[in-house]
């Protein structure tokens, strides 16, 4: 088997192309890239549920939008919580209860009490569910020209405007993707 370079804590960006209706469009969060496999959050898909009616504790942590994200099709009654802690958790002072993915960026332990991260978070996201690609699943997709891989920002995480992050990641790149932003949502209509 092949080496596999890890994207991990980088972004997915659905091509035009991708023909998947769960990924139009998609922003896709790498929590895990690995030989095993890949395994995501989809940043920009909310939902209409208030993150109070299901993680009562961790309603008040949330950013704008405090609504639960579809994080992918796989697992929808699971939750995974992601947060950005400023500075990234220097590695004497990583909060209990979270696990650095990328830089700022880690995981949330739902099962901790909220108030053992309270002060440390500077974002948190709930995702109902998740993305996940089997051994080689992921890089066979790339090959096929499906998604753009782009480094991510912390600010990405938690987006208040989630229905623009597709647009905007692909405008702040430095190359011809920067022009993919401006694809319109049906070419037929052009």
């Amino acid at each position: 088997m092949t080496e596999v370079s890890s994207l991990t804590g980088r972004l997915l960006v659905a091509t035009p192309a991708l023909a998947d209706p769960n990924f139009d469009r998609a922003v896709v969060l790498l929590l895990d890239h690995d030989e095993e496999g890949s395994l995501g959050v989809v940043l920009n898909r909310p939902t209409p549920v208030d993150v109070g009616d299901i993680l009562e504790g961790w309603a008040d942590l949330t950013g704008e939008p405090g609504v639960v994200f579809q994080g992918g099709p796989v697992s929808l009654d699971s939750a995974l919580g992601v947060a950005v802690i400023p500075g990234g958790g220097v590695a004497d002072r990583t909060p209990l209860g979270w696990r650095r993915v990328h830089g700022a960026i880690g995981l949330v332990d739902l099962e901790a009490p909220p108030e053992l991260l309270a002060s440390a978070l500077g974002s948190l996201r709930i995702f109902a569910g998740y993305a996940g690609w089997g051994p080689g699943q992921l890089e066979d997709e790339l090959v096929e020209g499906a998604w753009y891989v782009v480094e991510s920002e912390p600010g990405d995480v938690s987006s208040p405007s989630p229905e623009r992050l597709w647009r905007e990641v692909l405008r702040r790149q430095r190359s011809e993707l920067a022009m993919v932003a401006t694809y319109p949502d049906d070419p037929s209509l052009n």
